[in-house]
C-alpha cells in the first residue's frame, strides 16, 4: 500500500510518500518538505505567529495535493514539539482542521522517544543488545535505552537546536561568554537523566538519529547523502569536539559552507553541536552509529504493525 506520512515537525514539515506493507521494509517513493522552523516563528508568549501559521496550512494543503496525485491511500499526519509546547497550539491544531481537514495527532516526546527507537532497533536488529538512541531535533533531544524495541527509558529534554538556536543564540556571530552559558545549560539538563540510564546498564550500541545528528557526522569526514543510506556512517566525540570551537567562531553563512551542511539549519548548526558534544561526554560515548531511520519510520512501522497481514484492516495506533 502507498503510505504518506506528514511530520510536523520543529524545523521541517515534511511529507514523505512511502510504499509500504507488513514484513518489509518501507521504500521512499516522494519527498515534500519545506524548512518552516516553527521552533523559531513565536512571539513574544511563546505562541506561532500568524505567519507561520499561514505557511503550515499552506504547506499541509500542498501536501493533501501530492497525496492525491501519487496515490497516496492512508495518511500518518502527526506534529511534535514546535505545535505541542507553542502557546497556541490547539488553535493552531483547529485552524490546520478547519482550513485543511487533517486532524494531527500531537505526539508527547516520550512518543517521539519510543517510536525512533522502535525504528533504530528495525534498522539494526537484535545483535545490538542494548541500544541507546539519540535524536535532536529543533525543539527536543530524545534518549531512549533498552534492549526490545519498546524502550526500558524514554525521555524528552528541551534542548532541540531551533529552540536552543532562538533563545539563546540570536546573534550571527555568538558571544562567547553565551555560548558558554549555554555549553552548562546543556550539560546540567542531560545530567539530570543521566543516573536513570546508567542503572539499566552500559549500551552494546550507541546510535544517533535525525538531520543534525547527520549534518555534524557528515562534518566531521562521514559520508554524504549520495552514497547511499547503507553505508555506514560514524561521529565520533574526538572529531566533534575539535570541530565545535570552530562552530562557535563562525557566522551562519560560513558554516552554510561546511560540506553537508545546508543553508537553512546552518544557524543552528553550533546549538546542535553543543548537544550532541554534551551527551556523548555525559553519557560516556566515543563514538556514535548514524541510523537513516528515524520518528518517521517509526510511525510507518507501528502503522504497519496494527494491520492484518491478510486483509489490511487498520487497528490504528
Amino acid at each position: 500500500m502507498r503510505l504518506g506520512v506528514l511530520d510536523v515537525g520543529s524545523n521541517t514539515v515534511h511529507f514523505l510518500v512511502v510504499d509500504a506493507h507488513p514484513g518489509a521494509a518501507p521504500v521512499p517513493a516522494y519527498s515534500h518538505k519545506a524548512e518552516l522552523r516553527l521552533a523559531e516563528l513565536l512571539d513574544d508568549g511563546g505562541a506561532i505567529r500568524d505567519d507561520g501559521v499561514h505557511r503550515l496550512i499552506e504547506h499541509v494543503a500542498s501536501s493533501l495535493r501530492v497525496a492525491e496525485d501519487k496515490g497516496v491511500v492512508d495518511l500518518l499526519p502527526f506534529a511534535t514539539s514546535a505545535v505541542r509546547e507553542a502557546a497556541n497550539g490547539e488553535a493552531v491544531l483547529e485552524r490546520v482542521r478547519d482550513e485543511t481537514g487533517v486532524e494531527l495527532r500531537v505526539l508527547s516526546g516520550q512518543d517521539e522517544a519510543r517510536l525512533t527507537f522502535l525504528a533504530v532497533r528495525r534498522w539494526f536488529g537484535w545483535s545490538s543488545g542494548r541500544l541507546l538512541d539519540l535524536d535532536i531535533g529543533g525543539g527536543s533531544l530524545e534518549i531512549a535505552c533498552g534492549i526490545d524495541e519498546q524502550p526500558d527509558a524514554a525521555f524528552s529534554l528541551p534542548l532541540g537546536a531551533g529552540r536552543l538556536t532562538a533563545g539563546w543564540l540570536p546573534h550571527d556571530l555568538p558571544d562567547p561568554e553565551t555560548v558558554r552559558e549555554l555549553r552548562r545549560h546543556i550539560r546540567a539538563e542531560i545530567a539530570t537523566v543521566v543516573g536513570e540510564v546508567a542503572r539499566l546498564g552500559a549500551p552494546d550500541h550507541a546510535v544517533a538519529t535525525s538531520k543534525t545528528f547527520k549534518q555534524l557526522a557528515r562534518m566531521t569526514g562521514a559520508a554524504p547523502t549520495e552514497a547511499g543510506p547503507r553505508v555506514p556512517r560514524k561521529l565520533t566525540r574526538a572529531g566533534l569536539a575539535a570541530w565545535v570551537p570552530r562552530l562557535a567562531a563562525m557566522t551562519a553563512a560560513e558554516r552554510a559552507r561546511i560540506p553537508g551542511v545546508s543553508e537553512g539549519r546552518s544557524r543552528q548548526l553550533l546549538a546542535g553541536a553543543l548537544v550532541a558534544d554534551g551527551a556523548m561526554d555525559l553519557f560516556g560515548l566515543e563514538e556514535l552509529d548514524i541510523c537513516p531511520w528515524a520518528l518517521r519510520e517509526g510511525i510507518i512501522l507501528r502503522r504497519l504493525d496494527g494491520m492484518d497481514g491478510q486483509n489490511g484492516a487498520d487497528t490504528r495506533m
